[in-house]
């Protein structure tokens, strides 16, 4: 089975009684936003009938909503037949990343790069760049003059790469993870490409952001990624980080309140579990203490001179470095099916995703037409 059977219980915060958490469920005739307060369930869908039209009221007041009963009363699921299934809790919301954003991911996409996606020449890529670089891409400051003299001098040595660009150059690395909509939620599976041999996930927080540039609350994520593609050129980005199934986010939005904020967000550790079939298991974890640039530097960055009406959530990138071998010395890690994958933070919770192909996933199939036709069949768009 490819769906997570543990309970939403298990993923929530820690002080989830506390929390004020958004995210989307789907009752039995599609998908409706809900708020969770004290433990408290609300249905949102009559003041607002999606998330991103909710976060634009800028207000989250669960007296406007119907109560669903409590989360444990409630059971949600993530069972496509469940009763109660959780979803994603984004919709209209565009999905952005960032890349880079850490000195080990500049120097682990370096060797993707010169290794030219084989995993097997990644040992003597990555001992060469670590010699020559040390903790100078780790101590710079991107887009200072330091950095600009860091760049000079390996470009002079021939270990310029256009990620140690993004790394510490002035402008940072911000893409289109997946489509509006095409997100997978806890529990639910997520997809590699079946002809992909060398890939990994990519524990992140994950900001919402309103159409006005305004961070709101976030989340995790696991932005997949697959290092023999984007190895071989990053003109590939797109195949290696855009499939089906292949961006999970959840399992809930926390919104900034009294008690939680953005400095919780900075001061974040994201841990990772990896626990195979096989019986291996590889742990990892992603200090946002460590990140090169601030989240609001980042969320300006996504901004430039773009439009979100529906607003969108970033993807922050991962410390995260898959270095640890699998089967081969030296090959280090790749996902297998079946992997059960788990990331995790205190005040956000556990995302659980299991791995697949995003050929064997569920197809996506519920677009923004769709999404309209339904909630007028349901008579909320004029809530």
């Amino acid at each position: 089975m490819s769906h997570i059977a543990a309970p939403v219980l298990s993923a929530l915060p820690a002080d989830w009684r506390n929390a004020l958490l958004l995210g989307r469920v789907d009752l039995g005739d599609g998908p409706t936003p809900i708020l969770v307060s004290r433990g408290e369930v609300f249905d949102m869908s009559l003041v607002a009938p999606t998330v991103s039209a909710l976060v634009a009221g800028g207000t989250f007041d669960t007296a406007a909503g119907q109560s669903l009963g409590t989360l444990e009363s409630l059971d949600l699921s993530a069972a496509v037949d469940a009763p109660a299934r959780l979803l994603s809790p984004i919709d209209l919301q565009c999905v952005k990343a960032a890349g880079v954003t850490f000195a080990v991911s500049a120097i682990e996409r370096v060797i993707e790069e010169r290794a030219r996606g084989d995993a097997s020449k990644a040992v003597e890529v990555r001992g060469r760049l670590e010699a020559r670089i040390g903790g100078s891409v780790r101590s710079v400051v991107p887009g200072s003059a330091e950095a600009a003299a860091l760049k000079r001098a390996l470009i002079e040595d021939g270990m310029w790469s256009q990620y140690l660009e993004v790394a510490i150059g002035p402008d940072a690395e911000i893409f289109t993870k997946s489509p509006t909509l095409s997100t997978v939620g806890w529990g639910g599976p997520i997809g590699i490409r079946s002809d992909s041999t060398w890939n990994n996930p990519e524990p992140e927080v994950v900001l919402l952001v309103d159409a006005d540039g305004a961070i709101v609350g976030a989340t995790l994520g696991n932005d997949v990624n697959l290092r023999d593609f984007e190895g071989r050129s990053a003109l590939l980005l797109s195949k290696a980080k855009d499939n089906n199934a292949s961006c999970s986010i959840g399992p809930f939005i926390r919104l900034f309140d009294d008690g939680f904020s953005l400095d919780d967000v900075r001061a974040s550790d994201v841990t990772l579990k990896i626990e195979g079939e096989d019986g291996y298991v590889l742990d990892g974890h992603s200090s946002m203490r460590e990140i090169s640039r601030d989240p609001t530097d980042l969320v300006t960055q996504a901004m430039s001179e773009h439009h979100y009406p529906d607003g969108f959530v970033l993807f922050l990138g991962t410390l995260f470095a898959p270095t640890k071998d699998r089967d081969e010395p030296g090959r280090g890690f790749t996902h297998k099916m079946g992997d059960v994958v788990t990331i995790s933070n205190p005040k956000l919770g556990a995302l659980v995703n299991r791995v697949t192909t995003s050929r064997d996933a569920p197809a996506w199939t519920l677009g923004i037409g769709g999404l309209m036709a339904n909630l007028a069949r349901r008579n909320l768009l004029d809530a």
